[in-house]
């Protein structure tokens, strides 16, 4: 900041030596030296305050770019989300109409067989082998787990 060399301050401590005299001298200095220690002191803490005003203001703007980074995330999460949830209901419609159509194609299938010893109306055996009334229709298909809840 000053330059001061040697020469300068054996120059002013003459002076000093001559204006204040040699006993205040010592009392003098010692003010001086306290004096000067608590401007370090305060130009010190000066520095650590904007130091530290500069750190906040960065966390600020970390702090901002990683809110707007989680919105984003969130958004394209949502946007994924819905997009599956959609593809699912279209699978599961298409399921469901292919369950319908194939129902009636299955009962027509079926042919008759006669169970032993019995007389009554012939039962056919539906695509699960499962006995059914002749002329009875197939049971509908049941929803896939999970998707009654969407």
């Amino acid at each position: 900041m000053f330059d001061v060399g040697f020469s300068e301050i054996v120059v002013i401590a003459v002076v000093a030596l001559v204006v204040i005299g040699p006993e205040k001298l010592p009392k003098t200095a010692r003010t001086l030296g306290v004096l000067f220690g608590r401007l370090q002191r305060y130009v010190g803490e000066v520095k650590a305050d904007i130091s530290r005003e500069l750190e906040l203001e960065e966390l600020r703007k970390l702090q901002n770019e990683m809110q707007s980074t989680a919105q984003e995330l969130k958004q394209s999460v949502e946007t994924a989300a819905k997009s599956v949830e959609s593809g699912i209901r279209d699978v599961e419609r298409d399921l469901n109409a292919a369950g319908q159509d194939a129902a009636p194609a299955v009962a027509d299938t079926a042919a008759p067989v006669a169970l032993p010893g019995s007389t009554d109306a012939p039962f056919a055996l539906t695509a699960d082998a499962t006995p059914a009334a002749a002329g009875a229709e197939a049971p509908r298909q049941p929803a896939l787990p999970g998707f009654d809840k969407i």
